[in-house]
């Protein structure tokens, strides 16, 4: 049978750095889904619940680390990996006292993030029928 994939969220306002995640992602056979902001990842709409989220941290509106807050306020322990255009050292505190499962400066690697996804997101198993 087919394995279950993989769901990542990217949030980010940037939207061509987004898109190039998402491709990247998608040729890695990870499943992406793109919001353009924090606020538009908290609308209840019915999307699977990500693996993983890839968050910008300087965004209009709700910056990536207070999503990152409520997240766990809300007890939401979905792995997060940060990404920033503007690296600044308190804030790189800020994000793994936090706990977060990896930070990088852009642009970042693709491979250095696909490892980083694969590292922190739950790994999948085949579905099976067999016992």
């Amino acid at each position: 049978m087919g394995e279950q994939k993989t769901y990542v969220a990217v949030v980010d306002d940037d939207e061509s750095f987004a898109r190039a995640i998402g491709r990247l992602l998608r040729a890695a056979g990870l499943e992406a889904i793109l919001y353009p902001s924090a606020e538009a990842f908290l609308l209840p709409v019915p999307m699977p619940n990500p693996d993983c989220v890839i968050l910008d941290i300087h965004m209009r509106g709700m910056s990536g680390l207070e999503l990152q807050r409520r997240l766990g306020r809300e007890g939401n322990t979905t792995p997060i990996i940060f990404v920033t255009a503007h690296d600044e050292p308190e804030v790189r505190e800020q994000a793994y006292s936090a706990g977060c499962a990896a930070y990088f400066r852009k642009p970042v690697p693709g491979q250095c993030l696909l490892d980083a996804i694969r590292k922190a997101a739950p790994q999948k198993r085949p579905l099976t029928t067999d016992h």
